[in-house]
């Protein structure tokens, strides 16, 4: 009943019209970003970090949120007409919904897919707001030593469980932990490895790194690929509403879909591409005519559809309460909330109620805003896809460069954009993970000080993280974790070697 009482005040501050100006905009950008091919929510969120640094934090943060679900949204539309899925989570829904399309039925697959994502992020939605403080009342008992383990987890699940190489992810993770010890050192008050810059006192700007790595990186990556896509999106024929049996065949989808997606989401490794195929699976499985998988069946559209949706909202649960960004897109979320001096966390929703349940409200708002422009709308979201990708990224790289001047009028903060930028491209060139650097940029210092601490009421004994039972626990599940990915692969490489 308490969390219906926070929830009620904060659809009070969302109903405020600047905010639901801040929902729309975020919304209407976010569907945009994700039906264009290679453009998503993270990059998107990055590029207007430094141009939001001086409006409201409240609206600044309900306009991320509205990007990071509109991004959902809108990936299915290129995923169905162009088989281009905008964002990596939309690639099981191409699976079925482009051939859906082939056959003249993509308006009931564009139609599922909204549909889809409506109730599962309502669904969603309701867990957040419910489970988020039941979260929050374990995680304010933590201690230092509890903090450093949780920071444990979430570098090695964020940089080597999910990727093609573990030993790049954590590659990617060191660098950002690099990066978050440049500046002042908190407890010393000395200087860590500044090299004599004074504009690197203050450390490496969050908003500099996550433009550069997201939006210069991308841009240059684009150019150097030459991906020009020639191939036209499919005409949409017939109606777009859904019939009686396409209705029947999709609400249990929708269903199931959220049930995998929002806790899996909820996970330290979660993510939406292990629901989204999780889903798919299922209801493969499950369907009563599986000889239309492959050839376009609705279940394959509805089920993924619906937990690709369900885990954005389970991303926003360890972001908002524990501070543990589990996406790329979370990541950049994190860095909005620290360009306000907010840290997410269980502290926040005692510090800041009104903004933490006024973003919580937005969600449900945001997610009828979705539905109402998904479909009378789709038109306009095809004809984006006729930009040409030369404007598209040069606009991009304008942006960016005009942004991260205006927050940061200095010489030192572009030069450091444009080494982020080539850094970014030369990762991506090299398949290295981009979201760990930012991860190990803002949890780091963090990581950094908790130990630190933790030592501290020691007397310098290391054993005092092992002495706790939830720091254990949680140390014992990053080194499984990390040992995981490495294991798998040798037997992999054993059964190979048999075979």
């Amino acid at each position: 009943m308490e969390s219906l009482t926070f929830l009620m005040q904060g659809f009070g501050t969302a109903l405020d019209p600047m905010n639901l100006a801040f929902a729309a905009i975020g919304v209407l950008l976010g569907t945009a970003v994700g039906v264009l091919p290679g453009i998503g929510p993270a990059l998107t969120v990055a590029l207007l970090l430094p141009i939001t640094f001086k409006l409201d934090p409240g609206g600044s943060l309900i306009m991320f949120a509205g990007i990071y679900y509109g991004g959902m949204y809108g990936g299915s539309t290129t995923a169905i007409l162009l088989n281009t899925p905008g964002e990596s989570a939309s690639v099981v829904t191409a699976l079925e919904g482009n051939q859906m399309a082939r056959r003249g039925r993509g308006g009931p697959a564009l139609a599922t897919a909204a549909l889809g994502s409506f109730v599962a992020t309502l669904i969603a939605t309701m867990g957040l707001a419910f489970f988020a403080p039941m979260l929050v009342k374990v995680a304010i008992q933590f201690g230092p030593w509890d903090y450093f383990g949780l920071m444990l987890i979430a570098f090695v699940t964020v940089s080597a469980t999910f990727g093609s190489s573990p030993l790049r992810g954590l590659t990617s993770l060191a660098l950002g932990l690099w990066l978050g010890l440049i500046g002042i050192d908190q407890l010393t008050g000395q200087a860590r490895l500044a090299f004599g810059v004074p504009n690197l006192l203050d450390g490496v700007e969050v908003t500099t790194l996550a433009v550069g790595l997201f939006a210069l990186g991308e841009a240059l990556h684009v150019a150097s690929r030459h991906l020009f896509n020639d191939e036209k999106p499919m005409a949409i024929r017939g109606s777009i509403w859904m019939s009686r049996e396409d209705w029947k065949r999709s609400w249990k989808p929708w269903l199931r879909g959220t049930a995998v997606g929002f806790p899996i989401g909820a996970l330290p490794a979660g993510g939406a591409e292990i629901p989204t195929f999780l889903s798919y699976t299922m209801e493969r499985k499950l369907a009563q005519k599986p000889e239309e998988f492959g050839q376009g069946a609705i279940e394959g559209v509805a089920g993924p559809e619906a937990a690709n949706n369900a885990s954005a909202a389970g991303t926003l649960v360890p972001l908002l309460t524990l501070g543990l960004p589990t996406s790329a897109t979370a990541a950049v979320m994190l860095a909005g909330f620290q360009q306000y001096n907010l840290q997410p966390g269980p502290l926040l929703f005692v510090q800041h109620p009104a903004l933490v349940w006024g973003l919580v409200a937005s969600l449900f708002i945001a997610n009828v805003m979705l539905l109402i422009l998904n479909l009378p709308l789709v038109g306009l979201w095809v004809r984006l896809l006729k930009i040409p990708l030369p404007w598209l990224y040069a606009g991009i790289l304008v942006f960016a460069c005009m942004g991260t001047i205006a927050a940061n009028p200095s010489v030192v903060e572009l030069v450091m954009l444009v080494a982020f930028g080539i850094l970014g491209f030369v990762m991506r060139r090299y398949d290295y993970r981009i979201a760990p650097v930012v991860v190990g940029l803002i949890l780091g210092p963090m990581a950094d000080s908790a130990l630190r601490r933790s030592l501290q009421m020691s007397l310098g004994d290391p054993m005092i993280l092992l002495q706790h039972p939830g720091s254990a626990t949680m140390i014992a599940i990053a080194v499984l974790a990390l040992v995981a990915p490495f294991l798998f692969k040798s037997l992999a490489r054993f059964r190979q070697d048999e075979d």
